[in-house]
């Protein structure tokens, strides 16, 4: 019985959510950033650079300009057109899905893996841009080694690195910290 003499009832409650202000979407900033510095350095050197182009920075780093239809290290780049809209549909599912995951998570509590998902975010959000606005995605940096080259990269693209390198990192801390607590958080 209750206070007012009804029954009481037991609720099966969902995982709480954190409100908005609260939760991991503190760090969609991070990712309009990632945005915005990504957009502003590709249209930087594609008015400034013909197309393979090179300025040596360092003797192992160039600016360059060159255009990836494909995805990672130019994946499916020679396939006949059909690659840029499947790539734009999973990075936007992609994208769809981080905001949920980040809607559900604490700011504070959560932040490197907040920050991982936000970088990620922002990454694939500036190259659908590209794919969206020109086809392709545009890439300038280059790192060699003599006349091994690393496949040429931009902002987005180590965006997503950094990002996923995070996610690994967060998890081996949550590993870590379930084994020390035997399992229980």
């Amino acid at each position: 019985m209750n206070e007012q003499g009804g029954e009481s009832t037991v609720r099966a409650s969902a995982p709480a959510v954190p409100a908005a202000s609260a939760s991991g979407w503190r760090w969609l900033p991070l990712a309009a950033a990632v945005v915005a510095l990504d957009q502003l350095t590709k249209l930087l050197v594609a008015e400034r650079f013909e197309l393979y182009e090179r300025l040596q920075i360092l003797p192992v780093f160039d600016l360059t300009l060159r255009y990836n239809t494909g995805a990672a290290f130019s994946f499916l780049a020679d396939a006949a057109g059909w690659q840029r809209w499947f790539f734009v549909a999973l990075a936007l599912a992609i994208a769809a899905g981080i905001i949920l995951w980040l809607r559900r998570l604490h700011a504070r509590s959560q932040a490197l893996l907040a920050a991982a998902l936000a970088l990620v975010l922002g990454g694939a959000v500036g190259n659908v841009i590209d794919r969206l606005r020109l086809g392709h995605v545009v890439d300038f940096i280059l790192v060699y080694w003599g006349r091994a080259e690393f496949p040429a990269f931009n902002i987005a693209d180590s965006a997503i690195t950094i990002g996923a390198g995070l996610l690994l990192l967060d998890a081996w801390r949550e590993g870590r910290t379930g084994r020390n607590t035997g399992g229980n958080r």
